[in-house]
């Protein structure tokens, strides 16, 4: 376990650094609190009895502070297209593994292009989409893999009860947009295509217990720069149930709300996951409580496999290349419930 070792969150007082630095305590770690608001951060540590470093990402030498003499860093404060860049700066300064879980897909994307050569060069270790959406569908992709080198196709389903986003999703939506110029993107032909057409809507045959749903095809998460960076498949398209995309997009939609003492919501997810090469299909499925939540146990998992030395590759890496992904899954049965169907 954590053996007492510091780890940094950033943006730790938002809604998924809380959940991260509980997760931390539980696995034995030392969370250190860090990020931009001041003011939070010293009611979170009076709360917590825990550290607090404040640290802005245009003051590299308050982000050196925050890092100093720990052992990794998690980056959750969104909108990551800002906060990316400068934290893995620092991370590389000090020497330690950076992680995030960024959803933003261009941000995961300069993640690759810009750190990849430097971070294989200097062995470090920088993991991007760490989280629900671009770490566990990668996994899943990864596991439904197997054997197989290659795939036609990659589908990555979303089934939600509903979608009661946080302030830094909402945020996160405002800066990709900005950067997309209002267009869509999708993965095609193996690259990013950036598209002004109208996604389709059809119909996706989840698997029990929440069956055949309406989904908006082509509703676009960080898998499809997770999935491609090393598996070799041409097409890799994301779907998001009706209600839950018309969810996202509503502006006074609620936050979440605790629903149990752990503060989870009430929120359940299903995701499906399907690959295909020529004739032939695998699956598999992943289901659970609350997208925020689950985040927690998956970065952290990720940190104490790094840290441990259980990787398999250095530089910038996502989680299904990194990680041994059926062995990661595994881990997580306390969280969450896999089914892989070859």
């Amino acid at each position: 376990m954590g053996a007492g070792q510091k780890v940094t969150v950033f943006g730790a007082y938002g809604h998924t650094g809380r959940f991260v630095v509980a997760e931390l305590r539980e696995r034995g770690f030392v969370p250190v609190l860090s990020g931009r608001d001041a003011d939070k951060l010293k009611a979170l540590a009076y709360e917590s009895g825990l550290e607090a470093r404040p640290a802005s990402v245009d003051d590299p030498a308050s982000l050196d502070r925050a890092l100093a003499g720990a052992a990794a860093v998690i980056n959750c404060a969104g909108p990551f297209a800002t906060t990316g860049g400068p934290v893995i700066e620092a991370a590389l300064r000090a020497g330690i593994p950076y992680l995030d879980v960024a959803a933003e897909i261009e941000a995961n994307a300069d993640t690759f292009s810009h750190f990849g050569e430097r971070a294989r060069a200097a062995g470090a270790v920088i993991v991007p989409a760490m989280a629900f959406y671009g770490g566990l569908g990668d996994l899943l992709a990864t596991a439904a893999m197997g054997d197989w080198t290659s795939a036609d196709e990659a589908h990555i389903a979303y089934a939600l009860s509903s979608w009661h986003p946080t302030a830094g999703t909402r945020a996160s939506g405002v800066i990709s947009r900005e950067r997309r110029d209002g267009r869509r993107v999708r993965f095609a032909n193996g690259r990013l295509e950036y598209r002004d057409d109208q996604a389709p809507t059809l119909e996706w045959p989840f698997p029990e217990p929440v069956g055949p749903r309406d989904v908006i095809g082509e509703f676009t998460m960080a898998d499809v720069v997770t999935v491609p960076s090393h598996l070799a498949i041409p097409e890799v398209r994301t779907y998001m149930t009706v209600e839950a995309a018309r969810d996202v997009v509503t502006p006074d939609a609620p936050a979440p709300a605790p629903a149990d003492e752990s503060g989870r919501s009430a929120q359940t997810f299903l995701v499906d996951v399907v690959v295909r090469s020529g004739g032939r299909e695998r699956r598999a499925v992943a289901t659970g409580q609350d997208i925020y939540a689950i985040t927690a146990p998956l970065v952290v998992e990720a940190v104490e496999r790094v840290l441990t030395g259980r990787t398999r590759t250095a530089g910038v890496a996502s989680a299904g290349e990194i990680f041994d992904a059926p062995d990661f899954l595994r881990a997580l049965s306390a969280h969450l419930s896999v089914d892989l169907r070859p």
